[in-house]
């Protein structure tokens, strides 16, 4: 597993290091609200290399934020900002220093990888008391008896060691259900003392759902498990003689299972304000990720939101490719055909159109000069791939995720529609026929941004389609792509030129014209 090992925070810097990528992604699959038509699905994501994009945009100054801007940026609502209120707040944080230092100074409290198992206090399963528990909580009330007596009558030694004894083996059972919570109480502790800090700031007093009654929760919580961070405090040495005072202590009255057992039961009851705290910090960090990915990014903007079906892009960047060839597209009721050879950039077209979609419903940013679109649920087919495990071909898996596309189009929603090489598990004359059947469906009242080699299908799907496309320039000097987009469909042809820059035998190139000028007469092109 990689591990986030990022140094200290630089607002408007991108991170470098790596991400724990699976533990920052508990938060999202451990909600049980995150239903699924109502997410990013996997298959989406490994289309659009989420994972990578996410770790471009998160710059976030806690664990705890980066668990909050991932499950965020996988939902398919409307996303920030869902007030002006938000947006005035990544606007202070930009502008005032003062604010932002003291916010980041805050967050980054909870920035240690242990921070990530706090999701496992409010969404995951707690060790449940044992039936016999009650036993442990008369032993605990008889050594301190015992040792109330011991002042009267000094024969209560006697009882209190042998009290001790079988303490000790309590106590050191519960070693296994405390080293469960290890990571995750003390993280507890600390997110406490963040909300309570972040809530005495103006700007972010009683916001985001933060309410006096749940930050008392975790101090009610807190004051139980002190111990624990005690112990966490002196541990460094063992052999000190106030470690061994503190020990003893635990295990003569058996502090520690009777405050975990009673600290778990609260949990479980206000696991949802537990929460509810967990958002507030999220939320604040998101926006403060929001506010440094704008203050880092050149070429970017806030987009604006239609109810028709029009759109209008310029300068539209990927923004993880660095020195990327900006791309204008504005579009009237129409969807979008692109032709043009491999690498010449279609695909990396599509995926930039995918996450700058992402980005603008979730982060209300666009990595662009301008974007104006309707708001649309995303569905993608980029990434097919051959499931010999069970029994699925290339072309069959193709099919299966077109036809959800065929039911999302059912929805009555504005679709946006991604798909690379439509069908190009199959022959040429069945590609091309189900490719228009499916597309002209596709795009009544949606948007489908398509790519392919067929330029039959141009001319096939003119009336429904706005006609794209990418080419190269091949010379003895090489091969040299622009990737600009161009109006119109491809009208040139290199693959073989391509194949003779690269050395292929004479012969072979001249075999490929003379069947290409044989096949080009035979289909009337």
């Amino acid at each position: 597993m990689k591990k986030s090992k990022n140094k200290q925070y630089e607002f408007g810097a991108q991170k470098d290091g790596y991400f724990a990528i699976e533990e920052i992604a508990k938060y999202f699959f451990q909600n049980t609200n995150n239903q699924s038509d109502r997410v990013l699905s996997d298959r989406i994501c490994n289309d659009l290399d989420f994972d990578e994009f996410y770790q471009y945009a998160d710059r976030c100054a806690s664990s705890t934020g980066q668990q909050y801007l991932y499950n965020h940026l996988r939902l398919t609502e409307v996303g920030i900002p869902e007030t002006e209120n938000d947006e005035t707040l990544i606007a202070r944080f930009k502008e005032n220093a003062a604010l932002r230092n003291r916010v980041v100074k805050t967050l980054s409290k909870l920035k240690s990888n242990k921070a990530y198992y706090l999701v496992d206090l409010f969404f995951g399963e707690q060790i449940k008391q044992p039936s016999w528990f009650f036993i442990v909580k008369l032993l605990s009330f008889a050594s301190i008896l015992s040792f109330i007596f011991i002042f009267v009558d000094t024969t209560f030694i006697l009882v209190s060691i042998i009290l001790a004894t079988i303490n000790s083996g309590i106590h050191y059972w519960n070693k296994r259900n405390l080293q469960v919570y290890v990571d995750s109480i003390p993280q507890l502790m600390l997110m406490y003392a963040v909300a309570v800090e972040l809530n005495k700031i103006d700007e972010l007093k009683g916001k985001f759902g933060i309410s006096k009654q749940s930050i008392a929760v975790l101090k009610t919580i807190r004051n139980k498990v002190w111990v624990f961070k005690l112990e966490s405090k002196i541990d460094s040495d063992l052999m000190s003689i106030a470690w061994g005072l503190v020990e003893f202590v635990k295990i003569a009255f058996l502090i520690e299972p009777v405050l975990l057992f009673n600290a778990i039961a609260q949990i479980k009851n206000k696991a949802k304000e537990i929460e509810q705290v967990f958002a507030f910090i999220g939320h604040v960090d998101l926006l403060l990720s929001i506010a440094s990915l704008r203050n880092g990014t050149l070429n970017h903007c806030i987009p604006s939101f239609n109810q028709n079906m029009k759109m209008d892009v310029e300068g539209m960047v990927h923004p993880l490719i660095l020195n990327c060839i900006s791309n204008d597209i504005a579009l009237d009721s129409k969807s979008v055909l692109l032709t043009g050879s491999n690498m010449s950039g279609k695909t990396t077209f599509i995926r930039t159109m995918g996450l700058n979609v992402i980005s603008a419903l979730r982060l209300n940013t666009c990595f662009a000069t301008t974007f104006s679109m309707p708001r649309v649920k995303l569905v993608t087919a980029i990434r097919m791939n051959d499931d010999l495990m069970n029994d699925k071909s290339y072309y069959f898996d193709e099919v299966l995720r077109i036809k959800e596309m065929i039911e999302s189009s059912r929805s009555g929603e504005i679709n946006m529609f991604l798909l690379d090489e439509i069908f190009k598990g199959t022959n040429t004359i069945e590609r091309i026929s189900a490719g228009k059947a499916v597309l002209e469906h596709l795009s009544k009242g949606n948007f489908v941004f398509v790519s392919t080699h067929d330029v039959e299908l141009a001319e096939l799907l003119k009336n429904n389609f706005q006609l794209f496309h990418f080419s190269e320039m091949v010379s003895d000097a090489g091969i040299d792509f622009d990737y600009k987009l161009k109006p119109g469909k491809l009208t040139t042809r290199n693959a073989i030129k391509i194949l003779k820059y690269n050395g292929y035998p004479e012969h072979i190139i001249r075999e490929a014209l003379e069947t290409s000028k044989l096949l080009d007469g035979k289909s009337g092109v």
